[in-house]
């Protein structure tokens, strides 16, 4: 696809561990009915600013040992 889109020199990037694979962000962005104790409403809005959304993990307290990534991709999807 990146050749017939006329670049030259395309070559693979290979590691044996892809970006993200043990990275778990989580927190820093509590979740509340308050806004005097938290920042995001039960929607992940933040209290102060209705049309901004968090769609990370920044609203999540603690995380398991799996990727949280599709939870994030959720989220997401529910906000858009």
């Amino acid at each position: 696809m990146l050749e017939v889109a006329g670049l030259k020199n395309v070559t693979p990037f290979k590691l044996d561990f892809y970006p993200g694979m043990a990275i778990h962000e989580m927190g820093t962005a509590r979740m509340g009915n308050d806004p005097a104790t938290s920042i995001l409403n039960k929607w992940n809005q933040v209290h102060s600013a209705k049309n901004v959304f968090v769609t990370d993990g920044a609203c999540m307290t603690s995380s398991a040992c799996q990727n949280p990534s599709l939870t994030h991709m959720a989220l997401t999807g529910t906000c858009s």
